[in-house]
């Protein structure tokens, strides 16, 4: 039996390389598309999801038979302020994908987040009422609608506050930036009054390989277990790493220069994920171990 033909659009993100990497270990074969930033992982192919001529073109060739849409603007400030932008990337992008999917009748994997939810109490579960306060978790709400209603062999897994050993597409990952500044002894303003559910991308990737696998449908919170403060979860980083803890300023979202609005409490409950899956979401201690590992490795 040949193995299936899994295409990932956004391969070269912090989830994406991720999980190709695993995917390819699973036996799947994989075609890791990128917008600008080569990942060297499967068959590695350009995608502009934005242009549904080139999406049709490129699903000919490859004709898979599952697609994990990871592809987004994530730039929550970037969103608010070129709403066009996000619009044309995170629901008119996902809409060409489902458009794609559904003319090879490809089972459709959509990433989305937890910025989906208000966050005014936090410890959402999969059927809470969803109500975004920024355009950012607005777009990709948007696209999580048009995955939802295609009528194909779908899944939505939203994850919170994404976070791994390696850069990615250039950039570093809220962990990492805060590992950097505490090596180097620099003070961090860090916010005591937003909470999250930070994920690991390797324990995500792990999530959303065995969903495939098992062709899961439905919406899924593939999060990290622990509710957490950013402060706590940047003084859990320092001890783990060993790394001086009084350098990590508390700070309140409202001192925050940001242009658009954040959500206070937008953690989610995993007892869904944790129930149907064999890789469980992690606790924040299990996390840390792993992530200290990984991020040894890497160096």
């Amino acid at each position: 039996m040949l193995p299936l033909k899994l295409l990932i659009t956004g391969a070269s993100g912090l989830f994406g390389y991720r999980f190709a990497e695993l995917a390819l270990k699973e036996g799947f074969e994989v075609y890791s598309g990128y917008s600008e930033h080569l990942v060297n992982v499967g068959h590695p192919f350009k995608l502009n999801v934005i242009n549904s001529e080139s999406m049709m073109n490129t699903f000919s060739r490859v004709r898979p038979d599952i697609v994990v849409h990871a592809a987004a603007l994530t730039d929550v400030d970037l969103c608010e302020r070129d709403k066009v932008l996000a619009y044309r990337t995170n629901v008119n992008g996902t809409r060409n994908i489902v458009e794609a999917c559904r003319r090879f009748s490809a089972y459709l994997v959509y990433i989305s987040t937890d910025f989906v939810f208000q966050g005014d109490r936090g410890m959402y579960k999969e059927d809470d009422m969803c109500n975004p306060i920024n355009y950012y978790g607005y777009s990709k709400l948007e696209g999580e609608k048009l995955v939802r209603s295609s009528g194909l062999d779908n899944l939505v897994a939203r994850a919170s506050v994404i976070y791994g050993s390696r850069p990615a597409r250039g950039k570093v990952n809220f962990a990492l930036w805060a590992l950097e500044k505490l090596r180097k002894e620099e003070t961090i303003p860090v916010l005591v009054d937003q909470f999250v559910s930070p994920t690991l991308n390797s324990s995500l990737a792990e999530m959303v390989v065995e969903a495939v696998s098992r062709w899961f449908s439905g919406v899924y919170h593939m999060a990290g277990a622990t509710r957490i403060s950013r402060y706590d979860f940047v003084i859990k980083l320092a001890e783990t790493f060993d790394l001086d803890r009084t350098l990590i300023r508390p700070a309140k979202i409202d001192e925050m220069n940001w242009f658009a609005r954040r959500p206070k409490d937008s953690s989610l409950e995993v007892s869904k994920a944790i129930s149907q899956l064999r890789h469980k979401p992690l606790n924040i201690e299990e996390a840390m171990r792993r992530f200290k590992v990984e991020a040894e490795g890497f160096a």
